[in-house]
């Protein structure tokens, strides 16, 4: 299999008996700048062309470390590892001291946080597959790089893109309930998964274990009262939505959803709809009547929805 190193002409291409364009020799997770250097490979490529990346996963790692010594030496490896490789690099006051003990090599990456780098850089998925504590990901380049390759997305807190009022794009305040860069796989999860009950992802890999928890009680959406303090969201309306999500609704509900802000208590909460098809004709229920009374329809709809919080144990997930 003929190979190309990071090191060598990003215009220079290679073809292999496999069909690749491009063959990683370094894994991500050794990258001091993961989206930079997979940028440098969308730049060298055309549309259309192949590439092979590798990474030890999250999961692997433990599997690794655990396995590779008797457990009272595992454990604790593996507790100081947890919280140098994946707690500090999350926190502004220990991401340097991470960066300058690490050179930014041997990072933890999740796989959605693999799949969603390659996504943010303009690669689509192709196949994946294990080989020991390895993962391969068959990508392709499908257009430039849709992200920023020197912004990071670490951290506690994340702002998501969402459509507001008039079709303005609003950035939502949310504490991180997924993996790093998850949100540019949104559609690709989708694809593979399709919708569970009440609307969201079926078996959406990219929540965290933590996450699922702060989504229960929605701990994550406490942030998005900075959205209600600047006027972009109300209390009771139409939950915003991603683009992705956006485009699966019918035009007509597309054209109602703009003329209305948002809220942080949407009427699913009142109607308790389970499928897709539910979910729109809820809303267009409430939008077409919030559109001749504001106030009233609010207010019946704030009721209905503590009452299904409170009593009938509605929850997020």
């Amino acid at each position: 299999m003929t190979t190309i190193t990071h090191e060598q002409s990003v215009r220079h291409t290679v073809t292999n008996p496999n069909g690749f364009h491009h063959v990683s020799q370094i894994r991500l997770n050794d990258t001091p700048y993961p989206n930079r250097y997979l940028s440098n490979i969308n730049q060298s490529l055309e549309i259309g062309d192949k590439v092979l990346v590798f990474f030890e996963s999250k999961d692997s790692r433990k599997k690794r470390i655990l396995n590779k010594y008797p457990s009272f030496i595992s454990i604790p490896y593996y507790l100081l590892d947890f919280i140098l490789k994946r707690v500090f690099p999350k926190l502004k006051l220990t991401y340097g001291i991470t960066q300058w003990l690490t050179k930014g090599r041997n990072k933890v990456i999740s796989l959605p946080e693999c799949l969603g780098r390659l996504h943010a850089m303009g690669f689509t998925i192709v196949d994946q597959y294990d080989q020991g504590y390895h993962t391969y990901i068959e990508a392709k380049k499908s257009s430039e790089p849709l992200a920023d390759p020197n912004k990071e997305t670490y951290g506690v807190y994340i702002r998501l893109n969402r459509i507001g009022k008039n079709g303005k794009i609003i950035k939502v305040l949310k504490l991180r309930t997924m993996h790093p860069f998850s949100e540019f796989i949104q559609g690709y999860v989708f694809d593979k998964n399709a919708l569970a009950k009440g609307g969201k992802l079926k078996d959406d890999f990219r929540i965290t274990s933590w996450g699922k928890i702060l989504r229960k009680f929605w701990i994550d959406e406490l942030p998005m009262m900075s959205n209600l303090f600047k006027g972009e969201m109300k209390l009771v309306g139409i939950r915003p939505l991603s683009p992705h999500f956006f485009s699966l609704y019918p035009a007509d509900v597309q054209m109602l959803r703009v003329q209305v802000t948002p809220g942080l208590i949407p009427p699913f909460y009142a109607d308790m709809p389970n499928t897709l098809e539910e979910i729109v004709e809820s809303e267009r229920r409430y939008i077409q009547a919030s559109l001749k009374s504001p106030f009233k329809t609010d207010f019946i709809y704030f009721c209905k929805a503590m009452r299904n919080i409170l009593f009938r144990k509605a929850r997020s997930k």
